[in-house]
């Protein structure tokens, strides 16, 4: 591993920062500016394309559904059928159903925009904790927490604890604990971002 996190004091983060800026993917939802808030929208759509998907195969998958689906408004005036369309290869269809539904809310509201707390967003169908974090840290740079199978790993080997079972309320309130001493900072974005990066290329399951 080319940084050294012993704990999350401001040094380790500060390192953790500098490694994701010289190592950070070029990836199609990602903005070459590291530091600019991103489009909810974008990225509502591309973490829900990777859950339970691997990057390479969301990768053009996204790509084709923003042209096709550019914004909200656009998605929530198409049918069922044109999203199944576009998803037709991802798997676990009801997200792309969730996705629609969603859209439809969302435009429909009053104000035509993705919420910007937390249990407004979760009660949205398909959003969860996680995926509410990556929008309010991401897109609105707010210092939420995420936390994905990466951040677990991380965590666990970081702080010895072995990988518990998130499904057990114990185990996901240890891992949200790390994970909020994470976003407790104005570079929240980047540090949730640099985790889930430094999880999937080197510290995976097998290293």
């Amino acid at each position: 591993m080319s940084i050294a996190i012993k704990n999350m004091d401001k040094q380790s983060l500060k390192e953790l920062r500098n490694w994701f800026r010289k190592n950070a993917a070029e990836l199609p939802w990602r903005l070459s500016d590291l530091d600019a808030p991103r489009d909810p929208y974008a990225v509502w759509i591309s973490e829900t394309m990777l859950q339970q998907t691997q990057v390479s195969t969301v990768r053009d998958y996204f790509t084709r559904w923003m042209k096709r689906f550019p914004d909200i408004e656009t998605l929530a005036a198409t049918t069922e059928e044109e999203v199944f369309k576009y998803w037709q290869g991802l798997g676990y269809y009801s997200r792309a159903r969730n996705i629609l539904k969603t859209a439809k809310i969302v435009a429909e509201g009053a104000t035509q925009k993705f919420p910007q707390a937390r249990k407004e967003l979760e009660a949205l169908p398909g959003i969860g904790a996680y995926t509410a974090g990556a929008i309010l840290s991401l897109a609105f740079h707010q210092q939420e927490a995420i936390l994905d199978g990466n951040l677990v790993r991380i965590f666990s080997r970081l702080y010895a604890i072995g990988i518990l079972p998130v499904d057990s309320k114990e185990a996901a309130d240890t891992y949200w604990d790390y994970a909020r001493e994470v976003a407790d900072s104005p570079k929240a974005y980047m540090h949730n971002e640099a985790l889930m990066e430094l999880g999937r290329t080197v510290c995976k399951v097998k290293n």
